[in-house]
């Protein structure tokens, strides 16, 4: 039998020192040399790590072009609304933060789902008769990237499958197959302004389906869902008994001529995790601020899905206790103008480039509804030296200085994505630049047919 000897060490200014010695009856164990250990360096990175893929970080760091150097770079690319400056947040919100932070009550550890109070001012601000919400319905998380990967996490093993929009943002690709999901890709239809293929979609569902993912308003199509597609979408899942995975960022960021309507005030039977955050409408998204709301009013998620999002949520102890503390104040503070001067400007930004690209022959701009992007299709065969949308985007860069992300990045290619969220002059002038490169290389029926034989 073992023994334990423990001793304490210590003098002088340095604090004690707990020695434990073993002492064993049998063999002595020597230092260095524990049962079972080889005496060499083995160190590999993990499956997880290996399965995980990014599609437009492997895309984009792959593109390795120089943009013009007579040309100013213009960056149609990422999805940051505050990186030009010109859509602050609102000084309500920063207020609000200031007042926690000098407050000193939210510095320490807040419960791994969030603080109490902030989740009922969550549930407060999305409750609705048609889709009530009640505190223990809101779980809060690190940004809304962090809600959705919790909400895959807990509704998907490694092996069965989920559904997911395509063109659809690429994290929930990247996130599934890293968990061992499969991704299964459904169709938008451009021609619809990307409502979703229905018969496509059911025809998808098998027994190892574990979620659909709907994505409205979406990324990377600026598309809004009517309330009578929301409805077919709904009697698929129903049918299918197939729980719906929300990702409703971009909600009520849409334009003055449409309406958006939560998925959840729509349906009493379907289990629904809508997954949101202060990102994007509040244009503050470094603050890592996201939440999950639960509706399921015929209790088929029951404990089971709750407590678990309750452990996947103790994996990091929740979000920044600062911006949970500010929550209440930002979300009943923000003044309505804030909202609507936003939407001014990104329907301006839209109306502006749309009616720019659509007049440039070779291309067919997808007209946007809401969020942040508009989809441009490129009309391949009158540009027969590319081979593809990456292509196109590269030489449009080295030649014009305006980077669009090629729908590559989204399963979607011969199209590219733009952000409206620039300045209106920076916009124009992009326009004007794409102009300019598609004139150089268009190539009409007869001259693109030319092209081709000469290859």
């Amino acid at each position: 039998m073992d023994s334990y000897l423990i001793q304490v060490n210590g003098h002088g200014d340095h604090a004690p020192v707990l020695d434990v010695h073993l002492k064993s009856t049998g063999n002595t164990i020597s230092p260095g040399k524990a049962k079972g250990r080889k005496p060499r360096w083995a160190v590999r990175a993990s499956e997880m790590s290996k399965k995980t893929f990014n599609p437009v970080r492997a895309i984009v760091d792959s593109m390795k072009v120089e943009p013009n150097p007579k040309k100013a770079m213009i960056s149609l690319s990422l999805g940051d609304p505050t990186v030009f400056g010109n859509l602050p947040t609102n000084d309500e919100v920063t207020r609000a933060v200031k007042e926690v932070l000098d407050s000193g009550q939210y510095n320490g550890y807040a419960p791994s789902v969030g603080y109490q109070s902030c989740r009922e001012a969550v549930a407060a601000y999305y409750n609705c008769p048609e889709a009530p919400l009640k505190a223990q319905d809101v779980i809060l998380t690190s940004g809304c990237s962090q809600a959705i990967e919790l909400a895959l996490a807990v509704l998907a093993n490694p092996g069965q499958n989920i559904l997911v929009p395509r063109p659809g943002f690429s994290l929930y690709k990247t996130l599934a197959l890293s968990m061992g999901i499969e991704v299964k890709l459904y169709n938008l239809l451009p021609e619809k302004a990307w409502e979703i293929d229905l018969e496509h979609l059911e025809s998808l569902v098998d027994e190892k389906t574990a979620c659909l993912i709907v994505n409205n308003p979406s990324n990377p199509c600026g598309s809004v869902f009517s309330k009578s597609h929301l409805q077919e979408i709904l009697a698929v899942a129903s049918r299918q008994c197939v729980p719906i995975l929300a990702d409703e960022i971009y909600g009520d960021m849409v334009f003055a001529d449409c309406k958006y309507e939560p998925i959840a005030t729509l349906s009493t039977n379907v289990p629904i995790l809508s997954c949101g955050g202060l990102a994007k409408r509040w244009l503050v998204p470094g603050w890592r601020m996201g939440w999950i709301l639960i509706h399921d009013r015929r209790d088929i998620f029951g404990n089971e899905i709750r407590d678990g999002l309750l452990r996947l949520s103790q994996r990091i102890l929740g979000p920044c206790t600062i911006v949970q503390g500010a929550l209440e104040r930002i979300l009943h503070r923000t003044p309505p103008e804030f909202y609507h001067n936003t939407l001014s400007i990104l329907k301006s930004n839209a109306d502006l480039c749309y009616a720019a690209l659509s007049a440039i022959p070779g291309l067919q701009p997808v007209r946007p509804a809401g969020a942040m992007y508009l989809m441009v299709e490129i009309e391949m065969e009158h540009f027969p030296e590319f081979e593809n949308d990456v292509e196109f985007t590269e030489r449009l860069i080295s030649e014009q200085s305006v980077f669009c992300l090629p729908a590559t990045c989204f399963e979607y290619p011969n199209f590219f994505r733009v952000v409206i969220t620039v300045p209106e002059e920076m916009i124009l002038e992009a326009c004007s630049r794409i102009q300019e490169f598609c004139e150089m290389h268009y190539q009409g029926a007869e001259g693109a047919q030319d092209l081709e034989c000469d290859k």
